[in-house]
């Protein structure tokens, strides 16, 4: 029950703009998770972006279960497991970006160019869906919670990876 466990993973491409960029930008994240992804809308109009309220700028895909695994080591492998204490959320969550999806192993194609994506694990444990089930809701417990620090433990244990800028709270 206390065993950690990757909930979902959601991987972003914010373009900044629609059209043509974001199609392309569509079809590499279509290739990296081999399922449709979904279009993300501005919440409000910035002039000196250029963008207007619910105007289409980023595409997203929720990933979960093994493709999830093996899209994230493909991830870290780019950031050579090596994450900031700043990437790990208060409720054990963590996220990173990488610059270039060509790391990921994609083919680079000159008609799509290059786009970089954030990546962000949710971490959780089993039972956690009483919380989000429609039937007998229910609240999940503290002691049941996942913390900071358990998150940071999880990502070096199983990943051997290494966390850069520890405080003195995050190592006890």
């Amino acid at each position: 029950m206390r065993k950690l466990r990757i909930l979902k993973l959601v991987v972003n491409i914010c373009v900044g703009e629609s059209g043509d960029r974001l199609t392309r930008a569509a079809k590499v994240l279509e290739q990296l998770t081999e399922q449709t992804p979904v279009y993300s809308k501005a919440r409000y109009t910035v002039r000196t972006f250029g963008i207007r309220r619910n105007e289409k700028i980023a595409v997203h895909a929720t990933v979960r279960g093994a493709k999830a695994e093996e899209i994230l080591k493909k991830g870290l492998a780019v950031k050579e497991f090596e994450l900031k204490a700043a990437n790990f959320s208060a409720t054990g969550n963590f996220g990173f970006g990488i610059q270039e999806h060509i790391d990921l192993g994609i083919k680079y194609d000159p008609h799509i160019g290059i786009y970089g994506m954030d990546f962000y694990v949710v971490l959780g444990r089993a039972g956690y869906s009483v919380a989000t089930r429609r039937r007998c809701k229910s609240r999940i417990g503290p002691s049941h919670l996942v913390t900071k620090k358990e998150a940071m433990q999880w990502f070096e244990q199983t990943y051997e990876g290494v966390i850069l800028g520890k405080t003195a709270a995050d190592k006890s």
